[in-house]
Formats: C-alpha cells, structure tokens, sequence
C-alpha cells in the first residue's frame, strides 16, 4: 500500500542492473510502479530489520521457493503486494492461521514496522519479501503457486502521464496468471475511482479472470479484509472504495 499523497518527483529511468539506495537490485526492469522514497527510519524499525529480517524475511531468489519447505507445513499461500506497515498483513495473518502469508514491500519502515507486529503477534506463517514484487511473482513463484494475490490501495500515479506506472495492467496481469492456481483469486482495491474503472478496463477483456461480481461490477469489502489507515482517510476524504475480486479461470 503506498500512501497518494506522497507522490514525489521521480528519478531518471534506471539502467537494468542499477542499484536504488542500496536496497534493492533491478534484473531486468518491468513494469516501474513505485519510487524508492527516504522515509524516517526509526530506531525500532531499523533494529527490527537487521535483528528479525534474517528469521521472518525471504531474500530475493532467482529460483522459485518451495512453501512447505519455508513455512515447514503444507498450507493455502497467499501473496500481499505493496503491504505499507503490514496492518492488514498482520490482521489476516492472526484471523487465518491455517494459511500461509507472503508479503511484498520495498520501503524500508514499513518493512520494519511489519516485523515488529510478527514478533509483537507470535506470528508463525508469515514471511516478509523486500523486494519488487513483479521479480517475485515471475521468478520466486512457481506456476499455480497461490491461491491468493491482495493488491490494496497501491499508488494510484493519478497524474495522466504517470499512468504507465500504474501495477494493473497487461505484464502484471501475466505474472498474476502465472503463479495463480485454477480457482484462485486476484483481490484489488483502490480508493481512486478512476484507478478502480482503470483496473476494470484491464482485468475485464482477460479471458484468463471471471469477475466474481459479475462483468464491470466491483464487489462488497469481503469481511475478512480488515480496513486499512489509507482506505479510512480516503473515506474521510470523501473518496469511495471499490473491491475488484477475480477468479483465475482453469484452462
């Protein structure tokens, strides 16, 4: 999740193998949908990184991971893209401890706050992936290996000349395709009504996804996704959240 109002001025296109604040590694470059912002850092969350990243958090790998093997069980995976603090990581993980949770997210507190709620939590089945999640889904995942993507709130890049950066659109829906299994499900929700009609002009025309609504309609928030800081002050803004919910049609 990744707050709108934080948009910034963006940096010069990187090169495939650049190195952004020494975070992260870019391979071979995708869809571009986020910046690498300086957040504040705090000491907490900078102690949580170098003192629980290597227990609860997955490096990034070129080769795809083996679930029973990370989590020691045979268990449902889902994948949260773009967790911002982790609350609703957090929340869904302690609600549904028969699944197995991964999360993706590149900015470093968040990371950080999200680790602390792990360990506050006592929570067994969730790992932490700082990395971006387009390399994840296409190269740490093996085919049909989720039963659920959650995209919620992602940067809207409401500016119309930053729309190319928008996550939803065809390269991310192949990845989504790929490491989804038959049945699963792809759960997006946006408080930016045109992100929302932007996501359904993209996932609608795809054979490979059924709206579980029903064609070019949004869904009710499903109970168990819990509300997110981002999605209340959207609503105190006045603006009205939309849930997107696919099934991965079998081929």
């Amino acid at each position: 999740m990744t707050d709108p109002d934080r948009q910034t001025a963006l940096p010069p296109e990187p090169a495939d193998s650049a190195t952004e604040s020494g975070e992260m590694r870019l391979t071979r470059r995708s869809i571009r949908s986020f910046v690498i912002r300086n957040g504040r850092l705090t000491g907490a969350q900078g102690e949580a990184l170098e003192r629980l990243l290597p227990r609860f958090g997955l490096p990034f790998s070129e080769r795809a991971i083996v679930p029973a093997e990370v989590f020691g069980r045979q268990a449902p995976l889902w994948l949260e893209i773009g967790f911002g603090n982790g609350d609703a990581l957090l929340d869904m993980a302690a609600a549904r401890p028969d699944v197995d949770f991964l999360g993706c997210e590149v900015h470093a507190p968040g990371v950080g706050h999200a680790l602390l709620g792990v360990e506050e939590r006592g929570l067994s089945n969730v790992r932490v992936i700082q990395h971006d999640a387009m390399e994840v889904l296409e190269r740490m995942l093996a085919p049909a290996a989720l039963e659920r993507v959650l995209l919620f709130f992602p940067d809207p890049w409401h500016k119309k000349r930053h729309h190319k950066r928008r996550i939803v659109q065809q390269e991310f829906l192949d990845a989504v395709a790929r490491a989804l299994a038959p049945d699963g499900l792809l759960h997006c929700a946006t408080d930016w009504a045109d992100y929302a009609q932007w996501m359904l002009e993209q996932i609608e025309p795809d054979a490979r996804f059924a709206n579980v609504a029903g064609p070019g309609q949004v869904s009710p928030r499903p109970a168990w996704r819990t509300s997110t800081r981002f999605e209340r002050r959207g609503e105190r803004l006045g603006h009205e959240v939309a849930d997107l919910l696919y099934t991965r049609r079998r081929d």
